[in-house]
């Protein structure tokens, strides 16, 4: 059959671009899942699996349907379909996921059920592209393995291209949602390049609908600006929301960051310096469980809070923070009134990282403000080994607290009651707190752990108010069975607190 072959710079030009977009795509998506259902492994799992699969599809349905009718024209109209399925995403993406994070199902399914609604069609049609741009470059039968390794090659030097693109300058410069206009625009460009454009009424619903979906898009943004001072922000490392509600508990304006849709990382109160939140609070139990304590290391910043609280009452009291992200700390000085001080220094790098470098002995206490998400738990942090680079990095007397998610019973304890394991192997004494008491043992809530390094019994009793108000929350009696002890070849806390995540029966 005899049909007219475009340019080789054009379909060469088309592979590579497809490619590049297939990633950019992929990896977008966890930024755009992660305000509703998280950003574990397993929302990474389904986006890769997923993707995988669709892109299988569409290399089975472009080959089959070249044999068949190998037209300039078709593939055209494939990639313009393409930037359809996206424009849809741009519009009813938000619809979609909070349909989605609403359902009764484990996070295993939603994560898997929105891959398949938001991302598997475009793919489908984007794995379209290499083999039918094979069947319309191929000249004579001798040059096969030729053309189709170069068109492959292409494609996968793009796709090379694409995620280091995505990472390295769309998303922290672009932004998520804007980098999906990109994407959408860039197919329905390509399209034009390949054909001319005919203006059917397919052609122009999916013109109105990519317009539409950025206008939609784009109001929202600007009305929620307005309403609650929302700020939607992609860092090297999360999708960031701040925004001003009022606090549940208290009633008053509190400003606030979340990276997931359940739990607010961090929060202040617009008219004080006080703490907001309730579990920071037992980080001051420093001065009972070491009262002479004069240096202090915090792995997690977040919002600073407890930070900008430890320097307003420990003045002459140091304090090291390390925080993974540094926009997170840049997001703090603009929005949660962080200032300079000689007593703070700031560490942007992996909280693993930096114990394993720390020198010995050198702390008084070590402060954990790194789990306060479970969709997102640093599991490096959480093992066996890192337990001991902390006690490492301790003076003898040393003590360690941190907060973590959880529950004491039922299925979603399997965290908790695991990390209560994994640091009774390293620490003498390990105390357990509820952050809200009247809550029962089986629903989600903060717990705080604080591990002793001395052998000598503490005194649970003080004549400080405050104090005596955080230690009587005390859980006296622990029935941890038989936990898994976590180390850094086993840590499944995506797994554990995946059942955190379902409607209790």
């Amino acid at each position: 059959m005899k049909f007219a072959k475009p340019s080789n710079f054009v379909l060469e030009l088309t592979v590579f671009v497809c490619g590049a977009l297939v990633m950019v795509y992929e990896i977008i998506g966890s930024r755009l899942l992660s305000p509703f259902i998280g950003t574990s492994t397993y929302v990474w799992t389904s986006l890769i699996g997923v993707i995988l699969a669709a892109l299988s599809l569409g290399y089975w349905l472009g080959g089959k349907t070249a044999d068949r009718k190998p037209d300039i024209k078709v593939l055209a109209a494939v990639i313009f379909g393409a930037g359809g399925f996206v424009s849809v995403t741009i519009l009813f993406k938000d619809l979609i996921l909070a349909l989605i994070a609403s359902a009764p199902f484990g996070l295993e399914i939603k994560s898997l059920f929105a891959a398949l609604l938001l991302f598997a069609p475009a793919s489908v049609l984007l794995g379209f592209v290499t083999p039918y741009a094979v069947k319309l470059k191929l000249s004579k039968f001798e040059d096969a393995g030729k053309t189709v390794g170069r068109l492959y090659a292409l494609s996968t030097i793009g796709s090379i291209f694409g995620t280091f693109a995505a990472g390295f300058l769309l998303i922290p410069f672009v932004g998520s949602v804007r980098t999906l206009y990109l994407i959408g625009a860039v197919l329905i460009g390509l399209s034009l390049l390949l054909a001319p454009f005919a203006l059917t009424r397919t052609n122009l619903s999916i013109l109105i609908l990519f317009f539409f979906g950025i206008t939609a898009t784009e109001l929202q943004n600007y009305y929620l600006f307005k309403a609650i001072a929302l700020h939607d922000i992609d860092t090297e490392y999360n999708r960031v929301r701040i925004f001003d509600t009022k606090d549940e508990e208290s009633g008053r304006q509190v400003r606030a960051i979340a990276i997931d849709p359940y739990f607010v990382q961090s929060k202040m109160y617009l008219d004080s310096d006080e703490l907001a939140s309730d579990y920071i609070s037992f980080y001051h139990l420093i001065r009972h469980f070491k009262p002479d304590f004069q240096k202090t290391l915090l792995i997690g910043g977040a919002g600073y809070s407890f930070p900008k609280d430890y320097l307003k009452k420990y003045p002459e009291k140091q304090i090291d923070v390390v925080e993974i992200d540094p926009q997170m700390t840049e997001i703090a000085k603009k929005h949660f009134r962080l200032t300079e001080n000689v007593n703070l220094k700031i560490f942007h790098e992996d909280g693993r990282i930096f114990l394993n470098n720390a020198a010995p002995a050198q702390y008084d206490a070590v402060l954990l403000d790194a789990f306060s998400s479970l969709f997102s738990i640093p599991f490096q942090l959480t093992t066996l080994e890192a337990v001991r680079e902390i006690d490492r990095a301790l003076k003898d007397d040393g003590v360690v607290i941190f907060n973590v998610g959880g529950a004491l019973a039922g299925r979603s304890s399997g965290f908790l009651r695991a990390e209560i394991a994994t640091y009774q192997k390293v620490f003498s004494q390990v105390y357990l707190f509820k952050v809200k008491p009247e809550k029962p043992d089986d629903e989600v809530q903060n717990f705080i752990i604080a591990a002793l390094k001395s052998a000598k019994p503490a005194d649970l009793d003080t004549a400080d108010t405050e104090l005596a108000n955080l230690l009587k929350n005390r859980q006296s009696e622990l029935s941890l069975g038989n936990p898994q002890l976590l180390t850094d070849d086993l840590a499944p806390v995506e797994y554990f607190n995946s059942f955190a995540h379902q409607p209790r029966p």
